[in-house]
Parts: C-alpha cells; structure tokens; sequence
C-alpha cells in the first residue's frame, strides 16, 4: 500500500507542533486549546504554512474528536441524575435562547441580511461550543464542581435545540414551505426523545454487554468506539446532534464499565481533541477576518456578556456561590463546531455572513478558554495566612 509522504510529513510537522504548544500552555498552568486554535489559523489556506494534504485527515479527526470529548463527558455521569438536572434547568435554556440568539438577530438586521442570514446569525451567536467546554471543564478538573451539572444541562439544551433548529435552517435556506420545516422538527425532536428513553430505561444493559467475556483493554477500546460511533452516526443522520448520540452512550455506561471505558479512551481523546481544535481554527481564511473584525468584536463582546449572564443565572438554580457563577458563565462563552456547520447549511451564497461568523468563532474561541481559566479562582491567600491557594474550582460552588 502505498503511503503519501507529504501526508505524512505535514501530520508529523503537526502533532509535533501541538505537543510544543501543549507544553508551553501547561508551563503556564492554561489550557492549551486557544494554541491550538490559532495553529489552525497558521496552518490553514492563506496562513503562513498551509498543510493541503492533512486537510482530509483534519476534517475527518474532527468528527471523531467531538464525538470522544462529549462520550467521555458523558461517562462523568449517570442517566438519572442528568435528565433530573436537565429538568430543573429548562428555565435555564430558555434564558441562555432569549439572551444568546437576539443580538444575532438583531446583528444580521442592523447589516441588511436576509432571512436566511438572520436565522443563521441568530444560531451562531446562540450556540456554546460542546466540544471545546467539555475539553476544558477536563482541563481545569472542574467536573466534581457544583456548577458543572448547570453548564453541562445548558449544553445538552442547546444541543437539543440545534436538533430543531438545524432541520429548520436548511429548510428555509432552500427555500422549502413552512411544512416541510415543521416536519422536519419534529421528526428530530421525536428522534432526541426515544434515545433518551431507550437509555434512561435499558442503558444498563451496554455496559454488561461491553463486559462480556471481560475484554481486555484493546478489546473494549473496540467495543466501545464502535458503539459509540454507531449510535452517533444514527443520531446524525435523525438530524440530531453526533455529540448528542455520543453524550447518551457516555451516560448510559456506569460502575466498572465507565471506569475502564475512561481508562483506554483518554489517550485517543486527547489525540483527536487537539485535531478538532486545529480544524477550527483551519477552517478560517486569515484575509477574510481584517474587514469583519469591528463587527465581530464588537458582537463577540455582546454576547459573551450574555452567555456571562446565562450562565450565571443556571448556575444559581444549582446552588452555586458567586465564583461559581462566574465559572459557569465564562465556560460558555466558546463557540464553535455547530455555528461553523450553520455556516456550510447556508451556502456559498453568504460570503459576507460567513465571514462574519468565522471571525467571531475564532475570537471567542480564543479568549473564551482563556477568561474560563482564571475565573472564579481563588486569589491568593495574604503573606503569613499560610493558606493554601486554589487555582481550580472548588466543589462546594462558594
């Protein structure tokens, strides 16, 4: 079999290039995820070292990326406890809806687009990024945190809502009737709620069928990605979210069947986690971002004010203290993968939207890890206190 060397090399050039950035980030207690990004930027068409021949291999790692962070997330919990948190917390979605898709709207007015044009804005400045914040809640071992279960309700809301959402979009971007939406709503919310079904009442089920034999590591890597993928592939193709399909599989493994499924997954997810971030960043044409800049920034500023603000108001029905809030607010600012696909649903026809929208993903996807980083931690204790410092968050969400 014969082997593309250019393939190779740019592949090479690439995972050694994120593990320096990785390092750098790690020596300065962050997140690597924003290096990651603004290496895509460089390495992408227009940037200073384009890679062609890895761009499939990216693309392709990226799917598969996104689908690991929120499996992996979704091991983190159990089926139970997250549909009873996600029921306390539609109030919660419904305001992070209000807040979060006006000034898309309102944006894509201001700038004279269409209603295809303000429809997708809308989407775009509405929806965090799963499979950065999922990432990053890991990073920053946030996940025991009391304002965590608010975050991640307020994600899978939105996930849900783009599962509606989506269907509706390319109806209306091609110029399809009002029944044809519709129909297409619906059948995507009657898909969310049977897989929800299927895994709150025989989820249990997966995980002794995945223990079967007791596999050994290689085996139940195998076992496990190819379910997951199976279902994430069905959950894709009812116009639901593949993150979605994935997150229920993650929930619906418990016990000894979480813990190894963790233990042999971690590795690969780190490896495609920092492919999807790279693709972000990737798929922004670096000469289209100076003519839109004022606009995103200012959009970018806007919003991330209003995802403060959503999560801020989700995290108090959790319980949290003010820090926690904050935590929880900040943690949503990133976006990402799902406004990037509203962007391709639309059409070429959109260049002036699509640019607009590729900026301001990038710009928030950047600054968004980085302001989740250090809010919310604890300032460092007064000389001779002798207390210990906190750099993290704190599980009783003070």
């Amino acid at each position: 079999m014969k082997v593309s060397v250019a393939l190779l090399l740019e592949l090479g050039i690439i995972l050694a290039a994120l593990s320096l950035l990785g390092t750098l980030a790690r020596r300065f207690t962050l997140s690597p995820i924003p290096l990651y990004l603004l290496a895509g930027l460089a390495l992408g068409e227009g940037g200073i070292a384009p890679v062609p021949a890895a761009g499939p291999f990216v693309e392709t790692g990226a799917g598969i990326g996104v689908v690991l962070l929120l499996l992996v997330l979704g091991l983190e919990f159990t089926v139970p406890e997250f549909t009873a948190s996600l029921r306390r917390h539609l109030p919660s979605g419904a305001v992070d809806l209000v807040l979060n898709a006006t000034p898309g709207a309102v944006a894509g007015w201001l700038l004279g687009l269409d209603a295809t044009g303000i429809l997708t804005l809308a989407g775009v400045t509405y929806i965090s990024s799963s499979g950065i914040i999922a990432r990053l809640l890991s990073d920053l071992r946030r996940l025991g945190n009391r304002e965590t279960p608010a975050v991640l309700s307020v994600l899978v809301l939105e996930d849900f809502a783009m599962a509606a959402f989506l269907p509706l979009l390319a109806v209306v971007a091609a110029g399809g009737t009002w029944r044809q939406a519709l129909l297409g709503v619906l059948m995507a919310l009657g898909a969310v709620l049977a897989a929800l079904a299927v895994s709150y009442w025989w989820g249990h089920h997966l995980g002794r069928a995945l223990l079967h034999l007791r596999p050994d590591a290689e085996q139940l890597l195998l076992r496990v990605l190819g379910v997951t993928l199976i279902v994430a592939a069905l959950a894709e193709a009812a116009h639901i979210s593949a993150a979605v399909g994935a997150f229920i599989v993650g929930l619906s493994l418990t016990g000894e069947a979480a813990d190894r499924a963790r233990q042999v997954l971690s590795p690969l997810r780190d490896l495609f986690a920092a492919v999807f971030f790279l693709s972000v960043g990737l798929s922004v044409r670096p000469e289209t971002l100076l003519p839109v800049l004022p606009a995103a920034l200012l959009l970018g500023v806007v919003t991330a004010l209003t995802k403060l603000a959503a999560g801020w108001y989700a995290a108090r029905r959790e319980g949290a203290g003010h820090r926690g809030r904050l935590r929880a607010g900040t943690a949503l600012i990133a976006r990402g993968e799902f406004s990037l696909v509203m962007i391709g649903l639309v059409g070429v026809r959109q260049d002036r939207l699509g640019a607009l929208a590729a900026g301001y993903v990038l710009l928030l996807a950047v600054t968004g890890p980085v302001l989740t980083r250090f809010a919310g931690t604890r300032p460092a204790p007064s000389a001779g206190k002798g207390r210990q410092v906190h750099t993290g968050g704190d599980t009783a969400g003070r």
